[in-house]
């Protein structure tokens, strides 16, 4: 793990979690490896099209370091990588799905997140009511 996380008090155990699953592409990942275990990187890449390869190498390896990827490599030309999950890394199905599931919804209910609008706006663009006495 990065930062400051061994040192985070045991009250912060979301901050862990958030360490360790934060990133763009991490959870959509593991959400690969959930659904089709074992898979080569070309075989990921293409199950995730939008990611570059460059972050999905650098997202592998975060995920390996911190012990939910286990990593492959076969000598032989031309050379062959596979990732799985480990145990730690297929305990975090539960949690994927209630997420995806969210996601789903939201999606539903809300629409798709407006990365542009203010502060002052919710979701897709709907005014938040100002606070009371405002």
């Amino acid at each position: 793990m990065r930062g400051d996380v061994p040192n985070t008090p045991q009250h912060c155990a979301i901050e862990v979690a958030m360490e360790v699953l934060g990133g763009r592409w991490k959870l959509a990942i593991l959400k690969q490896l959930l659904a089709h275990g074992t898979m080569r990187f070309s075989t990921l890449k293409r199950a995730l099209p939008r990611v570059t390869q460059r972050m999905l190498t650098r997202q592998l390896r975060e995920l390996e370091a911190d012990g939910l990827v286990v990593r492959t490599v076969y000598r032989e030309v031309p050379p062959k990588v596979e990732y799985a999950l480990t145990e730690a890394g297929r305990s975090l199905e539960d949690v994927a799905t209630r997420l995806d599931n969210w996601g789903q919804w939201y999606l539903d209910t809300l629409g798709s997140p407006d990365r542009t609008r203010s502060d002052d706006e919710g979701p897709a663009g709907i005014s938040r009511p100002a606070p009371e006495g405002a």
